[in-house]
């Protein structure tokens, strides 16, 4: 079931695969990263990928209750009418507003480029002092994704080559885990996937209830980021944060955040999910399909609440 506790990366082993990451990831020093290898073309192909017209939310609802790892949760209101009681003698309108901390531990939400700040850096090399200010991000921000990232999904399942519900907190994704998962579900990820893995973070959540996933999770060990570069995908997904607590690496708290967006300039969406996706896939008996990712239209932000749709 994944790895539970692989060695350590020295952080001499992290910063050489920093390094090749960072040299060697296709779109990785374009201004849109590896959205760049999301031609025009992968996105026309990807819409053949409907067949049976069915859609689905890979977005968990908005969380507004405080847990265990949910430490400032949304805040949703309703506005107006004043009081909640509406006025029998005339016209009003219902309204809401809504806060939240686009980077917690629940919502489901999609990081900007300049949401990594390493050794003082964004992806690149931008010097972060120069593009961020308390207006928010000069540069790197989620407008780059504005128009929407629009491609092939797929939906490589974990748990389910391991024949378990969900993965233990902790346990690491390999790149063995993702080849074997591929094979076993007959796709080869390739150029401009969007690329979604389940960890089962959600079903554990829902039915053992919520922990301290801060500090215990499930995710991707830092070396299984050589299998994306490898085949070139634009975006990479999880159910969970796609970083593994605690750390693989002795010198990095997020070590795939770190090499995902600041070395390969990947946009990465954290706590999605996949409990209605799967069973959909296993029905058609294919795991890939369109997906559409659609953040709010954010231009300093460092990176937006979203709920992508998978249309099979």
């Amino acid at each position: 079931m994944g790895t539970p506790e692989p060695d350590g990366m020295s952080e001499a082993d992290f910063r050489s695969l920093y390094r090749d990451l960072r040299r060697t990831a296709p779109g990785g020093a374009a201004p849109l990263g590896a959205l760049a290898t999301l031609t025009p073309a992968r996105t026309l192909a990807a819409v053949r990928e409907v067949r049976s017209g069915r859609t689905v939310s890979l977005a968990a609802p908005v969380n507004t209750r405080q847990g265990p790892d949910n430490a400032e949760p949304a805040e949703h209101r309703l506005t107006a009418p004043v009081g909640g009681v509406p006025d029998p003698g005339g016209l009003q309108f219902a309204r809401d507003r809504i806060a939240m901390n686009i980077h917690g531990d629940v919502d489901s939400h999609i990081d900007a480029l300049c949401h990594v700040i390493y050794e003082g850096t964004l992806h690149g090399g931008m010097p972060a002092a120069d593009v961020l200010s308390p207006h928010g991000a000069g540069a790197l921000s989620i407008d780059l994704a504005r128009d929407g990232i629009v491609g092939r999904g797929v939906l490589l399942d974990i748990p389910r080559l391991h024949g378990t519900p969900w993965l233990e907190p902790g346990s690491h994704v390999t790149a063995e885990d993702l080849a074997a998962a591929e094979a076993r579900q007959g796709l080869r990820v390739g150029r401009g996937d969007i690329l979604l893995v389940r960890v089962g973070h959600r079903r554990r959540r829902e039915e053992l209830g919520a922990w301290d996933s801060a500090g215990a999770r499930a995710g991707l060990h830092p070396t299984a980021l050589r299998f994306l570069a490898d085949r070139q995908v634009a975006a990479l997904g999880s159910d969970g944060n796609n970083d593994t607590a605690p750390s693989a690496a002795q010198s990095v708290a997020f070590p795939v955040h770190v090499l995902a967006i600041h070395a390969m300039g990947l946009h990465l969406l954290d706590y999605l999910q996949f409990e209605d996706l799967a069973p959909l896939c296993e029905q058609e008996g294919r795991w890939s399909f369109l997906c559409v990712i659609a953040p709010l239209r954010l231009p300093a932000a460092t990176g937006s609440p979203v709920n992508p749709l998978a249309i099979l």
